[in-house]
């Protein structure tokens, strides 16, 4: 065991930190809930945080947090990338529908489909463009912008709302929960119900290997790395997170240190202005420490969280990891030496 604490005593101490769980839960569900303004620090990458807090705020049916939800759900904040079906860029755009909503956010003459410069302006008027559309249909008005986004202002004003569509009512619930997850807490963030069936699965991993790329199956011998372990100790009550470490990061909202909670996850990155470059995830459980699954040669552990690299915490809610878009699962290609460094 590491960070000083004894074998004898571990049991006892995850025993005391899941009831803690529950007495602090009921200290503060009071308190919860309060609204979500703002930005997360770190939650939109550096590069654009300034132009989505700009556009996102182009009319009242959008928000910076919903239009970064938007984009990352699109793309992942990858400015090159192309879907099967031919949208483009970060903003995800169709060709025929970026030349006739693509605008030139940057002023600099021309509307480049590749340029997030224009592409996240373009992201935002086309939003607030539909929003008009819609703006007589009764009804939440992100909600009905949402919708139009999704299955046309057309069908929004047919069915006076959002329409019976459930690929449309699962895209508007997903981006409104997944805006969470790039939003400012004011206030404490609600507590978790399933935090302490995570620690208990957690607890019980401790002393075994890290293995790169491990998932706790029967062809890893049972053995985890740090995404991995807490993945595999969230779905075991009942919730799926993604399978890397800065994905995991949009599964909730964003405690601040001085919330944390038992079952908050906590990360580690060595660019505290972006999520994206996040590179470890522990299961916080109090006092100032986590189950870590650390590196290559180590085993998993008791560390303490207050380290240079630490970014932030997050408070993983069953929406919340339902929100998060399905990304093929990178294949590992490095052994992990080096402190911290997991998927």
């Amino acid at each position: 065991m590491a960070g000083g604490i004894g074998v004898g005593l571990c049991l006892g101490f995850i025993a005391l930190l899941v009831v803690g769980t529950y007495s602090a839960a009921a200290g503060i569900a009071g308190g919860a809930g309060g609204r979500l303004v703002g930005l997360a620090p770190g939650a939109v990458p550096s590069k654009y945080q300034a132009l989505v807090q700009k556009w996102g705020n182009l009319c009242p049916a959008v928000t910076p947090a919903l239009l970064a939800a938007q984009l990352y759900s699109e793309s992942g904040w990858d400015p090159d990338i192309v879907s099967p079906a031919d949208a483009r860029g970060i903003a995800q755009f169709i060709p025929g529908t970026w030349a006739t909503h693509g605008i030139d956010g940057d002023g600099d003459g021309d509307r480049d489909i590749w340029d997030p410069n224009d592409a996240i302006p373009s992201a935002a008027s086309y939003d607030c463009e539909l929003a008009r559309y819609v703006g007589k249909v009764p009804g939440d008005p992100t909600a009905n912008m949402l919708a139009a986004y999704n299955a046309g202002a057309g069908a929004v004003k047919k069915y006076g709302g959002v329409p019976p569509y459930p690929e449309t009512q699962g895209y508007v619930k997903k981006i409104i929960t997944l805006a969470r997850s790039f939003e400012r807490p004011v206030g404490r963030v609600a507590p978790s119900q399933q935090a302490a069936g995570a620690i208990y699965f957690a607890q019980k991993q401790l002393g075994k290997p890290y293995l790169w790329g491990g998932e706790g199956g029967v062809e890893d011998g049972g053995r985890f790395d740090c995404s991995g372990l807490t993945q595999a100790a969230y779905e075991t009550v009942g919730i799926r997170l993604p399978r890397v470490a800065n994905d995991q990061y949009n599964a909730g909202s964003h405690p601040s240190r001085d919330e944390l909670l038992p079952g908050d996850l906590v990360f580690f990155s060595d660019d505290p202005t972006n999520s994206r470059a996040i590179r470890h995830v522990g299961l916080y459980v109090g006092g100032g420490y986590m189950i870590n699954a650390p590196y290559t040669g180590a085993v998993i552990r008791f560390d303490k969280i207050d380290t240079p690299d630490y970014f932030g915490a997050t408070r993983v809610t069953r929406d919340g990891a339902e929100a998060l878009p399905v990304r093929q699962k990178p294949a590992p290609t490095t052994p992990n030496t080096g402190a911290g460094n997991a998927p």
